[in-house]
């Protein structure tokens, strides 16, 4: 098979912890997978299986309130610096409504200090929701700096949504990092960078992978039917009807196929490494048009645990009550 020159193709992400040239610290605690990454600055990435239970929705709130916590200590932001919290997205489009629908449960005391009605331990807070460019015409960099300018926050936190190239961080993924954040970069809109550089006061970002590209689902099927047929084969003997229950996918994560059976099964593609397999998926799709992006059925219900988790996290973290 001729060389084929695949790096434009990339498939997009917005998550550090997909990045495979960095080193990730991992630690596993109370069942989450907790991952601290350096890369000119710091980043957290806290990954779960479901928080649609109350005792998981606790488990995860309780570590996030406490990353969160963290990492105000690390860029020395002190108890009374008051805090700008940009909630960036569209609520119209509800995979990309995170930010939004996050602001709609934080605890804003802006006005109560301009008025001296603040409780013992509460930090001057402030929301706002610069909206979409499609929308306003302005750019939402340029919004938040005319806001900077008009009430001098100490730091800002900004929320949105993400874009992954891994099925399984879709909605269970929460990054946290003080390096700022690229709005829309995930599916290739970018934005001006709203990051402590830009803004002259420190930035921090919480986001969720709340989409992927369609070719990365082709990839990891290719990647789930492999595996699949792996652990067929090393468990020929046993019940077909009973093996494949109880957490498969668990199962099914150290499977793989040799070189061999893999050109057997796959033909050409089966020749290709992980990178450019999936970069020739992505060129498909892209030049065909059908890269969509795509997001699961039960969305809606997520987004709202996911706000109501954050937006949690955030209060906690930033008010001593």
């Amino acid at each position: 098979m001729g060389k084929i020159d695949l790096s434009k193709y990339n498939l997009r992400t917005d998550l550090i912890i997909e990045d495979n040239k960095l080193i990730h610290d991992e630690k596993i605690i109370d069942g989450l997978t907790i991952n601290t990454t350096k890369k000119d600055g710091n980043y957290v990435t806290v990954s779960f299986t479901d928080i649609t239970d109350n005792s998981n929705f606790e488990k995860v709130l309780k570590y996030l309130t406490e990353i969160i916590e963290d990492i105000l200590k690390i860029n020395n932001i002190k108890e009374n610096d008051s805090c700008l919290i940009i909630g960036l997205g569209n609520r119209l489009s509800t995979p990309d409504s995170l930010g939004v629908k996050v602001l709609d449960e934080i605890m804003v005391t802006g006005h109560l200090f301009e008025l001296g009605k603040v409780s013992k331990g509460m930090r001057c807070v402030y929301t706002f929701c610069p909206g979409v460019m499609a929308n306003t015409g302005i750019e939402t960099a340029r919004i938040i700096t005319s806001l900077i300018n008009e009430i001098r926050p100490g730091f800002i936190i900004a929320i949105d949504a993400l874009a992954s190239k891994n099925l399984e961080r879709i909605n269970k993924t929460i990054q946290i990092t003080d390096t700022g954040i690229h709005p829309g970069s995930g599916i290739g809109n970018n934005r001006a960078e709203i990051s402590k550089k830009t803004m002259n006061i420190p930035v921090i970002a919480i986001g969720v992978p709340t989409v992927v590209m369609s070719s990365v689902i082709v990839y990891d099927t290719i990647e789930y039917l492999i595996k699949h047929i792996s652990y067929i084969k090393d468990n020929e003997s046993i019940n077909k009807l009973s093996f494949k229950k109880n957490n498969y996918l668990n199962k099914l994560k150290n499977k793989d196929l040799t070189k061999q059976d893999k050109e057997n099964l796959l033909g050409l593609l089966g020749e290709l490494d992980d990178i450019d397999k999936r970069n020739l998926i992505d060129e498909v799709l892209n030049n065909t048009e059908l890269n969509l992006i795509v997001t699961p059925t039960e969305i809606d219900f997520l987004i709202d645990k996911l706000s109501k988790l954050i937006a949690k996290s955030i209060n906690s973290g930033l008010h001593n009550l």
